[in-house]
């Protein structure tokens, strides 16, 4: 398990900095995709693929990142790599708390990533995978999405949790299964009001 986990971290990581031939190969067992510049139609077009309501999606913003290193880096290593990976779902209550922060360098598994490891995703939120910490609020979050042509902007004062959710075309099928696990564990909580925000991050990556 662990072997398989230091895999995908080195797969990934690589694969966005740089690639080489071999990592090439690792990379489409996963079936990650070479890294693209996206359009708003193409963004759209995954969405309906990959089930995501279009009036909830927004794309990222570059300066999120310079954000995130603008912090200390030695203080906020790993939680600064753990906002900066592909694929992230942040489940945040009423008060802008991070309760549960799900992000794909510990899910493990080969050939597809294990959301539903140790049964974390049986509840809601889901439990612990990736440590909490509180270096980016639910604020600082909202702060650096933007809204497409489609988006419905909520409010997210009428909502219980919001969960933000990080997606992209390149990670191919891995993107595709993880929104079909976000979007499932919602469905267990039943009495309160819960709002999936879906932000695409494909042209932040080609820009790294």
């Amino acid at each position: 398990m662990r072997r398989n986990l230091s895999i995908f971290i080195i797969i990934v990581l690589t694969f966005i900095f740089g690639l080489t031939s071999c990592t090439s190969i690792f990379a489409r067992f996963y079936g990650i995709k070479k890294i693209k510049a996206v359009d708003e139609t193409t963004i759209v077009r995954y969405s309906k693929k990959y089930n995501i309501p279009i009036a909830d999606i927004y794309e990222l913003d570059k300066a999120y990142y310079s954000y995130l290193f603008s912090l200390d880096t030695t203080k906020y290593k790993y939680q600064i790599k753990n906002h900066y990976q592909p694929l992230q779902a942040l489940y945040y209550d009423s008060l802008g708390h991070l309760k549960s922060f799900q992000v794909n360098c510990y899910a493990g598994g080969f050939p597809n990533l294990k959301w539903n490891k140790n049964e974390i995703m049986t509840t809601f939120p889901p439990k612990q995978q990736a440590p909490t910490e509180s270096i980016v609020s639910l604020e600082t979050q909202l702060k650096y999405l933007k809204p497409i042509s489609h988006t419905l902007k909520p409010s997210i004062v009428d909502y219980d949790y919001i969960v933000i959710v990080y997606w992209n075309i390149f990670m191919g099928r891995q993107s595709k299964r993880f929104i079909r696990f976000v979007q499932d564990n919602r469905k267990l909580e039943t009495e309160k009001k819960v709002k999936i925000i879906y932000v695409n991050t494909d042209n932040i990556f080609m820009e790294q």
